[in-house]
């Protein structure tokens, strides 16, 4: 099932329809579709266009600091800031974006939870013995967190997998959940339908704080990338929709 989440979105992604009216245009000799997907592409590629998506997708979130947040039972740092790498020894660990952990530190720093989880994330194809969460882990008693303040939750592949494996270790309901703040109001969801008190404690941010500049409306694959996490997000969202019409929540 997850090489159909990570397949689904990527059919829906600027380049792929792209190609697909490009291609269209040229063997039905319909120029307007070849026009139309390199419109597409051209849109897709600027910082106007991709700020404006992800403004809508990340909502109204603001990021706060952590002597802000509400005192709580745990803290729960979501997977997916972390990349697999060929070292001298195997695969190595490195950071992709850090967000989620540090924030996850400092929010435990501010006396804000007496515990800290980090959730289990692996992969299929990822070449690693053991989960994101135990690498984190391990980072985190490197720079001063008692071992005995962390937990790493049982594997999992996706959001839902990881708000079901906190409940299976966690039987208090109050938690401070860290994770992108595009991906938060999905995170969010998942983990209140296992009955959880979330406090949301959005992290990551893409959209810039600056003025407009004419280099905004010049193609550069990060807007691109950009837009593509929004395609993404979305299906994701949908995904996740109907799979909890379809599945009872926690009581």
């Amino acid at each position: 099932m997850i090489y159909l989440h990570k397949i689904l979105p990527f059919l829906f992604s600027p380049l792929v329809i792209t190609l697909l009216l490009v291609v269209y245009g040229v063997f039905r000799n319909k120029k307007r579709y070849s026009v139309a997907g390199l419109i597409l592409l051209y849109a897709s590629s600027t910082f106007v266009v991709a700020d404006f998506l992800f403004e809508k997708l990340e909502g109204q979130g603001l990021k706060t600091e952590a002597k802000d947040a509400p005192r709580v039972d745990a803290i729960v740092v979501l997977s997916g800031m972390m990349m697999y790498v060929q070292g001298a020894n195997g695969s190595v660990a490195e950071w992709d974006d850090a967000d989620r952990f540090f924030a996850g530190i400092d929010l435990y720093q501010a006396g804000k939870a007496p515990r800290l989880i980090f959730t289990g994330g692996v992969l299929p194809w990822e070449q690693t013995s053991q989960s994101e969460g135990a690498v984190l882990k391990a980072v985190a008693q490197q720079i001063g967190i008692p071992e005995a303040s962390i937990s790493v939750s049982g594997d999992a592949q996706n959001t839902e997998q990881e708000a079901v494996a906190v409940r299976m270790m966690l039987s208090s309901s109050k938690i401070l959940l860290v994770t992108s703040a595009y991906h938060m109001p999905r995170a969010k969801h998942e983990f209140e339908r296992q009955g959880f008190e979330v406090n949301a404690f959005p992290v990551d941010f893409k959209v810039r704080a600056k003025a407009f500049t004419p280099m905004d409306i010049l193609p550069d694959p990060r807007a691109l990338r950009l837009v593509d996490i929004v395609v993404r997000e979305r299906i994701g969202r949908v995904y996740y929709q109907l799979s909890a019409w379809m599945k009872p929540s926690r009581d």
